[in-house]
């Protein structure tokens, strides 16, 4: 069990108002609408952008994400959530699978968990010799400049969530036969080294909070409080404006010219499921 007394210190959101359901709903989609517009900002201006979002396991970042990407053009927009490196990509260059990722002109490339793998999980897990774990913290930022003085439009968000409200999440995967499969033996790991990954953490930070690529951290024991802050922050630090779209005029559809439609037996359609529904 979680020790009550190390959450408090942990700076979860306990006696923080939730924000209620209707203000989360009417503001979430006021800022969607502002994100569709960065969206055509970046596209229009050939902007390359990088979100990433990192945190602990079960902090919030995939819902955050997909309220994030919820009216985006996917092929403007793309999430990246990669699997464990290949024994061909363990060969590479750290950062390489990541680079062949970025996003082109006119593109934005969100990261479900990114480089920064190897300063937590990675490292925690004992999944990389110390030796790769100092040599990522002193290129870090060296290969975070130079995505920047390149003109890719960098942002970093980490994720905090309170132990108590970490297990609590866990609890509920695992009685939710829908999202059991978001609990993996690595989640349940976390738990039993949650002062290993708070020293991770810490020490990520000293290395890689730089000016021009800060940390953003995000208090997420309040999903809904979190997805809001994090988006309205994101369309606080991008100087976009509305692009004006072309006018789109509907044609006048053309006369008939003897088409006929083959007879609906001659094809097989999908049992109507939806009928047996409306029938009960």
């Amino acid at each position: 069990m979680a020790n009550p007394k190390r959450g408090k210190k942990a700076g979860g959101a306990k006696g923080v108002q939730r924000v209620p359901k209707r203000i989360y709903e009417a503001e979430l989609l006021r800022l969607q609408q502002e994100l569709v517009k960065m969206q055509e900002w970046v596209r229009s201006e050939g902007t390359r952008m990088v979100v990433i979002f990192e945190g602990r396991d079960a902090a919030g970042k995939g819902g955050a994400i997909k309220r994030v990407t919820e009216y985006l053009n996917p092929r403007i927009a793309r999430i990246v959530a990669l699997p464990a490196p290949t024994e061909r990509q363990r060969g590479q260059w750290y950062f390489q699978r990541y680079v062949e990722q970025l996003p082109a002109a006119g593109e934005m490339v969100l990261f479900d968990r990114s480089w920064y793998n190897r300063a937590g999980v990675e490292k925690v897990m004992g999944f990389c010799t110390e030796e790769e774990y100092w040599q990522f913290l002193h290129q870090c930022p060296t290969f975070e400049r130079m995505l920047i003085e390149a003109g890719i439009v960098l942002r970093k968000y980490w994720f905090s969530v309170s132990d108590i409200e970490q297990e609590r999440r866990f609890r509920d995967r695992l009685d939710d036969p829908m999202r059991q499969w978001k609990l993996s033996p690595m989640d349940i790991e976390s738990i039993t080294r949650w002062e290993e990954y708070s020293r991770a953490k810490d020490e990520m930070f000293v290395h890689t909070d730089i000016p021009e690529s800060p940390w953003n951290v995000v208090d997420s024991d309040d999903k809904r409080r979190a997805r809001l802050n994090m988006i309205a922050h994101l369309l606080s630090t991008v100087p976009y404006h509305e692009v004006v779209r072309p006018a789109v005029t509907l044609p006048a559809r053309p006369e008939p010219r003897g088409y006929q439609r083959p007879p609906r037996d001659l094809q097989k359609y999908v049992f109507d499921h939806a009928a047996t529904l409306l029938a009960q």
